[in-house]
């Protein structure tokens, strides 16, 4: 059995926010599940990144008070990072650090 790459560790860190956001919040991304399935991990969450709109996933998992359990977070993490450019980087801080500030004026 081979040793898991970091690409299929992200991959199953994206399939682990899923199972947690349903657990926890209730939170049914359907079409999340969908992306991370076909397309995997990585192309996912560069493709959510780069789209210019938030998606509702994102503010769905912040009124539940579990923003880790976003891509975002997932991307920032230092084991991850590696993966993604610059700007995709600074779009998932910028993201988090958007919401955390609309909730302490709150």
């Amino acid at each position: 059995m081979s040793t898991p790459t970091l690409e299929d560790k992200f991959n199953e860190a994206m399939l682990n926010i899923y199972k947690e956001a349903l657990r926890a919040c209730n939170y049914r991304a359907k079409a999340y599940l969908a992306m991370v399935v076909e397309l995997g991990g990585i192309k996912t969450a560069k493709k959510l990144l780069g789209s210019e709109e938030i998606q509702s996933g994102l503010y769905e998992l912040f009124r539940c008070g579990r923003l880790d359990l976003t891509v975002e977070h997932l991307v920032l993490k230092d084991e991850f990072r590696i993966l993604f450019l610059p700007d995709e980087i600074e779009e998932a801080k910028r993201r988090l650090d958007q919401l955390k500030e609309t909730g302490e004026k709150t």
